[in-house]
């Protein structure tokens, strides 16, 4: 079903890291064992802007199939109605070849302890790699609609 989930957000230099690492410490923290550290899995990246301004990229990979399932218990329990059929309206563009289906949630929101779909390029990316044997497209779409296009 789930190979992996890979999570990305991007702290400018006029954001508070802590927040950025709230946002997405939103997304982790429900997905893992009482044993496992949220610092762990979150790797930092910095870089710098086309005006030589400091980024940060934070990244965080689930990789254990528990930690996947509960990712995708969270989604169904914090994503609202609306959101919801955004996304189901936008599955099949969403599904990448390579079985990436991509999806984007307001940074602010997730800081604040809500999930938020957003359009905006200020966001946190979820990219959940889908598993099928053999690889197909078609088998992945349904699998899709199964994890999150429904309640």
């Amino acid at each position: 079903m789930i190979h992996h989930i890979n999570f990305r957000v991007i702290a400018h230099a006029t954001e508070d890291l802590s927040g950025v690492d709230s946002a997405l410490d939103f997304f982790l923290a429900p997905c893992l064992s009482p044993k496992e550290d949220l610092c762990d899995l979150k790797e930092t990246i910095e870089t710098e802007g086309h005006f030589g301004n400091p980024i940060h990229v934070k990244t965080a990979v689930l990789k254990k199939k528990g930690a996947c399932s509960k990712f995708v218990q969270f989604f169904k329990e914090n994503i609202s109605e609306e959101d919801l059929e955004t996304l189901r309206e936008q599955m099949p563009e969403r599904l990448d070849d390579e079985l990436n289906f991509y999806m984007r949630f307001s940074k602010q929101a997730a800081a604040a302890g809500k999930l938020k779909f957003t359009e905006s390029s200020d966001a946190v990316f979820v990219r959940v790699k889908i598993e099928t044997y053999p690889k197909s497209w078609e088998k992945a779409g349904p699998i899709v609609e199964e994890l999150f296009g429904r309640k």
